[in-house]
């Protein structure tokens, strides 16, 4: 398994390279007529002579294995950008660690494992790169320096250093492809940060801290998050966010496939959601949020893709499918009715917390069975908020003429021109729809009113209405009467 992640890593490695050409990131050729293609003392030396009158040292492709030691002719103490890029450094040279004014600095593609602690002299230092090296660690020391870019990818990190949120200038932080298990907990105080890149590493978990960052891209793709933190909605300023080949659960693959935006509703969508409702006396074992590991009341426990409703009455748990807004209604049915409820065990002896949950579980599998039951007969789908999909009575008119053609003898459509009907033509639909249930022999005990309808607040007692709608319709009940 490792060998076969060393030969994807390193395949990805040259892609990279040879789609971006530049230097840290180009291929391991070095172009025609560089430098590195003179006599190799005659383009050291004007390499150095260069860097003093320019104050730009370039020493890429080089196959050094040490720093020049012609250096000492020439007077480097102004240069301000340094690259030694694809060479065959072991160390990092003292030499340069002496280029006090030096501003940025590239030591890509070399065989370097260990930093010293002397390169906290460079403190003009503003831009680190350090990718494709050995470094199994970064040193504290470098927290200490003024960087606004550091990439460290393609190295063999299994962490940083915790004292990394002293970088408070950092905007680019890029560790990439290394072997990193856990993020530090004081990554969230590097407030100037835009661009996080983790990508290919070992993460299990995402710190929340980091949507407190001004994160405009951010890169967790091919590591081993499930659960994206619900606070992370609060990103507000992210543009760029790759998340692939996670096994992420929450949110579902079949959010993320669609993007940012639907990513962030459903954690929107999520973050109104209490994870548990906490009753000592129905706690329940083995019903916990592995993520938090928090205890669940025995009738509500939400977890990370789906809500479910628990019974001790059920073999099994009974999901409630359809869309996140689903789930919040059903949801906070429960939380209203616990909230409300609370203290009635104490009033009435009868009353007992485990009924009114079983009447909960009976009247979510009306609901669905309401929609099947429209579904069905009319062969169209429903949208996924059920109540306001019938307040305006066409549905349940077509539903009333199904049964009984012309029961409705006018109904109020919406059109291209109006897509929304007034209140006054809602009502009438709603009024001749439960006028063509009293014809059709509807009980009036199994009427719901109007309201129930119009304001979606009797979604219950309108599937009530709907069922028996059905029964007074079928071949069955017709022959007996």
């Amino acid at each position: 398994a490792q060998t076969g992640r060393t030969t994807q890593r390193r395949q990805e490695e040259e892609e990279s390279e040879r789609a971006t050409g530049g230097h840290g990131s180009s291929g391991s050729q070095c172009p025609a007529g560089s430098p590195a293609n003179l006599p190799h003392n005659r383009g050291l030396e004007r390499a150095l002579e260069e860097a003093a009158a320019s104050g730009v040292l370039n020493l890429s492709c080089r196959k050094l294995k040490e720093f020049p030691r012609t250096s000492a002719n020439h007077d480097l103490s102004d240069t301000v950008e340094a690259d030694l890029s694809k060479n065959r450094l072991a160390d990092v040279p003292s030499e340069v660690c002496h280029l006090v004014a030096l501003e940025t600095l590239n030591l890509y593609h070399n065989c370097i494992r260990t930093i010293p602690d002397s390169i906290i002299s460079l403190q003009s230092l503003t831009s680190l790169n350090l990718s494709r090296n050995q470094l199994g660690s970064l040193p504290v020391c470098l927290c200490g320096l003024p960087l606004r870019v550091l990439n460290a990818s393609n190295n063999k990190l299994v962490s940083l250093p915790e004292t990394i949120g002293q970088l408070h200038s950092l905007m680019e932080l890029d560790i990439s492809c290394n072997e990193i298990t856990a993020l530090p907990r004081h990554i969230g105080r590097l407030k100037a940060l835009r661009e996080l890149n983790v990508r290919r590493n070992l993460l299990c978990v995402l710190p929340e801290d980091l949507a407190d960052l001004p994160l405009v891209k951010f890169d967790f793709s091919c590591n081993k998050v499930s659960t994206i933190p619900v606070c992370y909605r609060k990103m507000k300023q992210l543009q760029s966010l790759q998340l692939e080949n996670n096994p992420l659960q929450s949110p579902p693959a079949q959010i993320c496939i669609k993007g940012k935006v639907h990513i962030f509703k459903y954690l929107s969508i999520e973050a109104k959601m209490p994870d548990s409702l906490y009753l000592p006396a129905m706690e329940r074992p083995g019903l916990t949020r592995p993520t938090t590991g928090r205890s669940v009341i025995e009738g509500v426990s939400l977890f990370p893709s789906r809500l479910k409703c628990v019974f001790s009455s059920c073999e099994r748990p009974v999901a409630v499918c359809g869309s996140a807004w689903r789930y919040l209604s059903c949801f906070l049915v429960a939380v209203v009715f616990l909230r409300t409820h609370k203290s009635l065990e104490s009033v009435d002896p009868q009353f007992t917390m485990r009924r009114k949950m079983e009447q909960l579980r009976e009247e979510l599998e009306l609901m669905e069975q309401l929609r099947d039951l429209i579904e069905s007969r009319l062969k169209v789908v429903l949208p996924e908020d059920l109540s306001s999909s019938l307040m305006d009575g066409v549905v349940l008119c077509h539903l009333a003429n199904h049964i009984r053609p012309r029961s409705v003898a006018s109904i109020h459509v919406p059109s291209p021109a109006v897509p929304k009907l007034s209140m006054a033509k809602c009502r009438r639909n709603v009024e001749n729809f439960l006028d063509a249930c009293k014809k059709i022999g509807v009980s009036e005990d199994k009427l719901c009113l109007p309201h129930h309808i119009l304001e979606e607040k009797g979604l219950v007692k309108v599937c009530i209405t709907v069922q028996a709608l059905v029964e007074e319709g079928s071949p069955k009940h017709s022959a007996l009467t």
